[in-house]
């Protein structure tokens, strides 16, 4: 049907479909799944049979002319942020080299675990019962004993993903107009949750090191800002991570200013060796709001994460949250739980690792052989994106790609104000090692001319 649906998508009102006996041959199924699928598409007006002259691309009713100039008035100027989120996200056109995508390709994915997870939670009735507002209690556990002894599930709150607790966690502690510390660069999804929200973003530099905490300490100095966002482990778009060092003056700046540090720890499962550094939420005492999310080392639609913090902000959180949407779904808890807790899920988490680090170290050789006038910010040691300075404008250079077949993202878009320099952000999670070389081929040529 998917595949159906997708050719009628592209092809013209008019357009003869190909017999019944090619559908059989092509999808490898049999004539009467072919035949009940085009009587549904039949059904919902997508397709004219057309008796001894075969099945057609049905004709679309023109739609009714309708005056929406009322809407603009309504709706006012366009908010910043949400385009670009949506383009990064979307699912590839078919065709394309995902080059941009952070969600893992199904050879990464846990899917076989993950069918006989779902199966085995599905029989039980309580799979489809309200689940407690905060999560459930193992699941809430589970996601703090991966931070440190002093947390523990009442300070872990489940949210429907990284982004949602990104975006939950900035309207709990900010409101329209005040300021926030992020990194620069920094990930797509915070500036366009931040901008949505009406804050004033302020950039803090970075280098191979991370955030630059001398520039830090200027900035909570010059805006008086009281929240700082960011990704102290393999960085999103850069893969730079913050030093040892660094993460202890991190934190005793929040002291200082009294701030509070919301921790995106989304690649806390994506370190190549294996061994992540610690996460600053494990040596708080109450300025870190942490976020860890399984998605990315699940599956998209493993839509799970947690926030966790201590002291009256939680309550804060719990409160926003509600308001959002009740609860997580029980089903996808519990899933979930089943999925982490089982011995076959550090198995695939090693079998990820690995494969990210092989692509990692395929793509920078073959940017390096190919495109030398391209150079990598930093060379990532976990996570799944890179950034690189092209000697074009960013804008061109993701123009050119994409008419070469191949999805980039330009680099402004993970800047929170003007960037450096001309730079495109890459990705290694969604394309194996043969889509990457090709990839790279097709950018080498599109990138010369």
């Amino acid at each position: 049907m998917a595949e159906l649906r997708e050719r009628l998508a592209r092809a013209t009102p008019g357009d003869r479909l190909p017999p019944v006996r090619h559908w059989v041959s092509e999808l490898h199924v049999s004539p009467v799944t072919v035949s009940r699928a085009l009587a549904r598409l039949r059904e919902e007006g997508l397709v004219d049979p057309r008796p001894g002259a075969g099945t057609f691309v049905a004709r679309r009713p023109s739609r009714r002319r309708v005056d929406h100039a009322w809407q603009s008035l309504v709706l006012g100027s366009v908010p910043d942020g949400g385009d670009a989120l949506h383009e990064l996200v979307a699912e590839p056109a078919a065709g394309r080299l995902p080059l941009s995508s952070g969600y893992p390709d199904p050879t990464l994915q846990p899917t076989s675990e993950l069918a006989k997870v779902a199966t085995r939670v599905m029989r039980h009735e309580r799979a489809w019962t309200r689940a407690p507002l905060e999560g459930l209690p193992d699941l809430r556990a589970w996601f703090a004993r991966g931070i440190g002894p002093e947390l523990d599930a009442d300070d872990v709150l489940i949210v429907p993903g990284g982004q949602a607790g990104i975006a939950t966690t900035l309207a709990a502690l900010t409101r329209p107009g005040q300021p926030l510390l992020v990194e620069s660069p920094t990930y797509l999804g915070a500036i366009s949750a931040a901008r949505a929200l009406g804050l004033q973003l302020v950039p803090v530099p970075t280098d191979e090191h991370g955030l630059r905490v001398d520039l830090l300490a200027e900035a909570f100095e010059s805006s008086g800002a009281r929240v700082l966002y960011v990704q102290p482990t393999f960085a999103n778009p850069t893969g730079a991570s913050l030093s040892t060092e660094r993460r202890a003056k991190v934190l005793a700046l929040a002291r200082k200013h009294g701030a509070f540090v919301v921790e995106d720890d989304y690649a806390r499962d994506l370190a190549y060796d294996g061994r992540p550094p610690p996460c600053l939420a494990s040596e708080d005492d109450g300025h870190v709001v942490h976020l860890r999310s399984l998605t990315k080392s699940t599956t998209p639609s493993v839509r799970v994460a947690a926030l966790a913090a201590r002291g009256p902000v939680m309550v804060r959180l719990r409160s926003r949250r509600v308001v959002e949407d009740f609860f997580v779904s029980r089903a996808l808890q519990e899933i979930a739980l089943e999925l982490v807790t089982a011995r076959a899920f550090e198995r695939h988490l090693a079998r990820l690792r690995e494969g990210l680090a092989e692509r990692m170290e395929l793509l920078l050789a073959a940017v390096a052989t190919q495109l030398p006038d391209v150079r990598a910010v930093h060379v990532p040691r976990g996570g799944f994106s890179v950034l690189l300075e092209v000697p074009m404008e960013d804008r061109v250079a993701v123009r050119l790609a994409a008419e070469v077949g191949v999805t980039t993202s330009p680099g402004r878009h993970w800047f929170p104000a003007e960037p450096p320099g001309s730079f495109v952000r890459l990705a290694v999670a969604a394309a194996p090692t043969k889509v990457l070389e090709e990839g790279v081929r097709r950018l080498a040529k599109a990138w010369r001319t």
